[in-house]
Parts: structure tokens; C-alpha cells; sequence
């Protein structure tokens, strides 16, 4: 493929075309599914979407210039473009064009995706410290930022997978920036939203697969599935010179289920409960400074500091380490790598305003990921723990209870708020956490209230600690807007604990310390 001006049939190449109009061998100067963002020459792929349909915006791409569209169902709108194009899927077929369209950039490129319920983020930044370490170029795509060789952007698109047109540009800007190694978080949605269809994988790796994203997936077993697709991508990427494998946490039912799915690959297991898997994490101390812990591979045990804190940071590491392996990195350099990296944004941040109690801000907003977090801090601290969390709103309803219910267990006091309601109503999603703390024997106004807006949460929670207590504000981590119905509000939760922080009575905060 030369740098050339692509076509709209060179784009439409392997695609079974149900009806086209017009001249096909039009010049493309752009892709865009978002009509706003059409320009003269541009290709419009409509999408349906959870709120929007895109056959709706049809006019307004052409408007601004679009000469091409691609559709799955025909309309007299689509006849006043130049020329036309109609799929079954157009969400399956914009993958495959934006690879066309910029050239197939995975081809590369070395590619390694990270799925799971909980610590894929974590997992990539560091996979992503460990090769960096080993004087690889890196890139990563992910929840909390994209990095392209030096350059990081933080974003909050809530899209932890992009679209495949987002995927397959920042890959090529990838391949322009001469990185080695990409590193893709793969949601269950990206997989089973065809928006990692032509992302050639070569290696998979499983964090866990608990409870989430019911809401979309319906069952379980639906939902390991789109998981399963990363590896069924792994093991149909044979003919490529990269090195291939997966990596599956053998202490999780839900990543072995998927394994028959990785095929003839090699598949290594890592765990912190059986000795005899391919990767070990032992003899763990956690403290309030960083994790030790020690590191089993590839026939050698080394000691292994990290700067972040929990045990199940070492499942996380073990699977980093496990990928790194698999591309080769040696076992000294996989230590240095892990014990490098300083922190995740938004994953148990510390807030320090000189108060005589512990603020941590986290991004749990899972009921495994919750549980983890609280038995973690309360592992910590003498005192009693208070948190303050909610549950999304049009996402899974099922784990809203089961949340309610972690707390009942394992706070001390609970503060229900909202956390991204969308189009429900806020009160009744708290109410739905509530339900859950009141049946596993939790006390309203004793043991739980509920406060709907989440500044006013935090100061609550804030209010109500004494000296060596520890304060959690889950589910938001380093998001940086909640949103109601389709509007964005602004939202940084470590500055609302310092906000609320600096609302204590100055006395007040003496008194404590004299305690």
C-alpha cells in the first residue's frame, strides 16, 4: 500500500456489500462516524449507538462536506451522497476500513491485550514500566491515559476501549513514533463491539473475570465470552514474527474458563495460591508504604518492592511479568521494571492535608474490586473505616446490593452517593445499594446514610472521622466528570477531599490530634 489518496473501494475491500451507488472509485481524504467531524471528502460510517443512531445524522455529514457514506439500511438521505455503500454491521465494517485506511498499523507493531473485571489498568502501566525498562519503546491505550513512545494524554472518555477508528489512528501514530510494543486495555465491550476486530494480538492477558457488565452481556458465561475473543485473536495471528502466548490467573475461575479459547498458544498461569504455576508471587508483606513480595519465574525467585500497596497488586505484577516473559524480557530487568513504577492515577491515591486520619481515593467500583480495597485498609489501620462510594447508573444492576452488602461487612460507616446516574434517577440506585447494606444486617443512619450529592458525601465522611480512621472514596478514582443524563459536570474527587479537608474546624482538627 502507497501513501496515495485511498479510494472508497479500496476501503470496501473483503466487505460483503449488500447494495452501493455511485462512483466507488471516489478519493477518501477522512474517516469519521461522528457527522460533526465530517470535512469535504470524508467517508461517514453510520453507527447505532445506545443513544444516538447515526443513520439519523446523515444529512448533516454530507452538509459538511462527507461525498461518501457507509450504512446498514438504505434511505433516500443515503442517495444525495456521491457514492454509497450498505453492510449487515457497520461497527464490524468500520474496524476493518480504519485499518485499511491507516495502512494496518498493528502489522508494525508488537500487540498485547489486557482484559479483565479488575487490574487491567494497573496491569498495563506496569507491563508498560517493565519494557520501557528494558529500553523498549511503548505504547498504551487505556482508562486512564494514552502513551505514544514519550508522550502520555490523560483523557476520561469513559471509553476504556475506543472506537476501532480511534484504535487503529493512534496505532499508526504508534508506528510513527517507532514504538516496539503496544499495549491495549480490551474491555468486553471493545471485544464484542467489534472495535478491536483488527488488532493483530499477539499475546492475551487475563486478569479475573468476576461480576460486571451484566447489563450488556446478560449472563455470566456471555459475558466470559467476549473475554474469550481476545485469545481467539492470539491464536489466529500465526503467521506473524512477534512473540505470542497467554497469560490466565490461575487462582480465578473465570480466567481458566476462557483458556481452551487461547487454542494451540502457550499459556502461562500466575498465581499467588499454588506454587506450582508457571508464575509465583509469595511470601507477601503489605505495609502502608509498598508491597514485598517474591517473585517465582522462569526456575529463579527474586525479591520484588513495590511501591504500591495491596496484595492483589500482585496478581497485577505476576500478570506483567508474565507478558513481559513471554516477549522476553529477563527476570532481573521484569524486578527493576515493576519496582519503577511510582503509582496508577486514581488507584488508592493518598490525600495528605495534615490530617490525623487517612484519605485514599480509588477507582474500585466492582464488588470484588471494593472488597479487595476495604479488607486492604482495613489490613492497615487500627481504626475504624469509613467509605463512601455509588453504582453507575444504565450499567449493571445486579452488583448495586451486592455492593451495599461489602459494606454492610466490612465498613465501619457508609456513605451511598451517586456515581455517573446518567438517565436513572440518582436516589434510586442508592436506594438499590441500600437495600443490599439493610439485608446483610446494616443500620440505616447507625451504620450507612445516604447523601445524593457526592461533594457533600465526601465531607460526611470526612466529618465523621476521628484519629487513625481511614476514609475511602471509592468508584470514581481519577475520572474527571460524573455524569447526569447526557451532561458531563465537572468532577475531581481527590480535590473534594481536599476541599473538605480544608472546610474541618482548624480547633477541631487540634482536638483530634491531642486525642
Amino acid at each position: 500500500m502507497t501513501d496515495e489518496m485511498l479510494r472508497f473501494d479500496d476501503l470496501l475491500v473483503d466487505l460483503a456489500i449488500e447494495r452501493a451507488s455511485g462512483a466507488l472509485g471516489l478519493p477518501i481524504t477522512s474517516v469519521c462516524y461522528d457527522s460533526r467531524r465530517a470535512v469535504p471528502g470524508s467517508l461517514f460510517v453510520a453507527l447505532r449507538g445506545g443513544y444516538t443512531d447515526g443513520h439519523e445524522h446523515l444529512n448533516d455529514a454530507r452538509t459538511r462536506g462527507a461525498t461518501a457514506a457507509l450504512v446498514e439500511r438504505w434511505s433516500p438521505e443515503v442517495d444525495r451522497f456521491k457514492s454509497a455503500a450498505q453492510v449487515s454491521d457497520t461497527r464490524a465494517a468500520l474496524a476493518r476500513v480504519a485499518a485499511r485506511f491507516y495502512r494496518n498499523p498493528g502489522d508494525s507493531l508488537g500487540v498485547v491485550g489486557v482484559t479483565g473485571t479488575d487490574g487491567k489498568t494497573t496491569t498495563t502501566f506496569m507491563l508498560d514500566a517493565i519494557l520501557r525498562q528494558a529500553g523498549l519503546r511503548t505504547g498504551m491505550i487505556g482508562t486512564v491515559s494514552v502513551r505514544i513512545g514519550d508522550e502520555i494524554t490523560d483523557h476520561d472518555t469513559r471509553q476504556t476501549t475506543p472506537e476501532s477508528l480511534e484504535i487503529q489512528h493512534l496505532l499508526a501514530e504508534m508506528r510513527q513514533a517507532s514504538v516496539d510494543w503496544a499495549i491495549l486495555e480490551a474491555t468486553s465491550h471493545g471485544l464484542a463491539l467489534h472495535r478491536l476486530d483488527t488488532c493483530p494480538f499477539d499475546i492475551g492477558v487475563v486478569t479475573n473475570i468476576t461480576h460486571e457488565h451484566l447489563d450488556f452481556h446478560g449472563s455470566i458465561d456471555a459475558y466470559r465470552r467476549a473475554k474469550a475473543r481476545l485469545l481467539e485473536a492470539v491464536d489466529a495471528e500465526a503467521a506473524r514474527h512477534y512473540p505470542r502466548g497467554v497469560v490466565l490467573n490461575g487462582d480465578d475461575a473465570g480466567a481458566l474458563a476462557i483458556e481452551p479459547f487461547a487454542g494451540s498458544q502457550r499459556v502461562l498461569h500466575f498465581s499467588v495460591k499454588q506454587p506450582d504455576a508457571d508464575i509465583v508471587g509469595r511470601e507477601i508483606i503489605v505495609t502502608s508504604t509498598g508491597t514485598r513480595f517474591t517473585l517465582r519465574i522462569d526456575g529463579g525467585q527474586l525479591a520484588v518492592r513495590l511501591q504500591l500497596i495491596g496484595d492483589y497488586n500482585v496478581s497485577n505484577a505476576l500478570a506483567a511479568a508474565g507478558a513481559a516473559h513471554l516477549i522476553g524480557v529477563d527476570p532481573q530487568t521484569i524486578v527493576a521494571g515493576l519496582e519503577a513504577l511510582e503509582s496508577v492515577p486514581g488507584r488508592l491515591a493518598r490525600i495528605d492535608a495534615g490530617q490525623p486520619f487517612n484519605v485514599f481515593v480509588d477507582y474500585a467500583h466492582t464488588p470484588d474490586s471494593l472488597e479487595k480495597t476495604m479488607k486492604l485498609l482495613r489490613s492497615l489501620s487500627d481504626g475504624r473505616l469509613i467509605v463512601v462510594f455509588g453504582s453507575a447508573g444504565e450499567r449493571d444492576r445486579a452488583k448495586r446490593p451486592v455492593q451495599g452488602a461489602v459494606a454492610a461487612k466490612l465498613a465501619d460507616f457508609s456513605v451511598f452517593t451517586s456515581e455517573d446516574p446518567r438517565f436513572e434517577d440518582p436516589d434510586a440506585i442508592i436506594d438499590e445499594i441500600a437495600r443490599g447494606a439493610l439485608d446483610a444486617g446494616a443500620c440505616e443512619g447507625v451504620d450507612y446514610v445516604r447523601c445524593e450529592n457526592r461533594q457533600e458525601a465526601v465531607r460526611t465522611a470526612i466529618r465523621a472521622a476521628r484519629p487513625g480512621d481511614v476514609v475511602l472514596l471509592a468508584g470514581k478514582g481519577h475520572e474527571q466528570c460524573i455524569i447526569y443524563g447526557s451532561e458531563r459536570r465537572p468532577w475531581d474527587e481527590a480535590r473534594a477531599a481536599r476541599i473538605a479537608l480544608e472546610a474541618l474546624d482548624v480547633s477541631r482538627v487540634n482536638e483530634m490530634r491531642a486525642e
